[in-house]
């Protein structure tokens, strides 16, 4: 009875120690900034995947700073996580992140934007490219072959601002589109706003305005209401306040994304890895127009 005992109380140790062991699996996500709606989105989608997967989710915030992205994968490198998923601050910049994690046995994952170099498991984003076509196709559709536009480009360095601005110069060189300025403002709002103050006072004939993402959008918006113009906004993104500012008829339209699907999407992508299946080297997310 005592050796029955003694194997019993073993097995249910060993499937503690296992259960412990599984509970123990954390993953990581490294987010560009949590500054901005899309990337707590992003975050969102994958914190509820993680936990309906099982695992623990360090979320780590680089707050738009390559050098804070790679203290962060340095931190993650040491911690014992199964993987890590990248929303770079900079496409360029964080392949020496992407290296110090290569040489270790963690899997890493980029989620919304690329790296240039280094050895990436799987990039899970939208199509930028498309996107950016999707936007300036609806410029041409709503005001004429011969619009007159401005370009908000994001963060240089970055594939979305690269990508979506390539779709866009696409759409402006297969029409008889006039673009009369292209300039960054960062991704960001309040930029935006300063940015397109300027090239408002620079170009007064123009008619419409293509924002890489909502954040930049709604800091046009502000400017051009300020100025008394009527010229027509579109965005990037979907996120809800860039939907809503498309429902009540302040943004013309915007190229929406889904960031909690791309989250959720990475963390099932670094599951299947973790497990020894193959994924896609590129999973790529839908994109839609929304309009009022």
């Amino acid at each position: 009875m005592k050796k029955i005992a003694t194997l019993v109380s073993a097995a249910v140790l060993s499937a503690s120690m296992s259960a412990s062991a599984f509970a123990a699996d954390t993953l990581a996500v490294v987010v560009s900034t949590l500054n901005n709606p899309f990337f707590v989105s992003m975050k969102d989608g994958a914190e509820k995947k993680a936990e309906e997967l099982g695992y623990k989710l360090i979320v780590l915030d680089s707050q738009n700073d390559p050098s804070k992205e790679l203290s962060n994968v340095e931190d993650l490198t040491v911690r014992g996580v199964k993987a890590i998923l990248i929303n770079p601050t900079d496409s360029d910049a964080v392949s020496n992140a992407i290296r110090m994690i290569n040489g270790t046995n963690i899997p890493v994952l980029t989620l919304d934007r690329g790296a240039s170099r280094g050895k990436v498991a799987s990039h899970i984003a939208s199509d930028n490219v498309v996107g950016g076509e999707l936007a300036g196709n609806f410029i041409v559709e709503a005001i004429g072959n011969n619009a007159k536009v401005i370009q908000l480009e994001g963060i240089a360095g970055t594939s979305a601002a690269r990508e979506r601005g390539e779709g866009f110069m696409n759409a402006v060189n297969g029409s008889k589109m006039e673009l009369l300025a292209t300039q960054p403002a960062d991704f960001d709002r309040t930029k935006g706003l300063n940015v397109m103050e300027n090239l408002l006072a620079a170009n007064p004939n123009v008619q419409a305005v293509f924002a890489q993402n909502d954040e930049m959008a709604l800091g046009a918006l502000r400017a051009v209401q300020a100025s008394g113009k009527d010229v027509m906004i579109v965005g990037f993104d979907g996120t809800d306040d860039g939907v809503a500012a498309v429902m009540r008829g302040d943004l013309a339209a915007t190229v929406a994304q889904q960031p909690e699907l791309i989250g959720a999407l990475g963390i099932e992508t670094a599951d299947k890895i973790l497990k020894g299946e193959m994924v896609e080297e590129y999973i790529p997310v839908p994109l839609k127009l929304v309009l009022k």
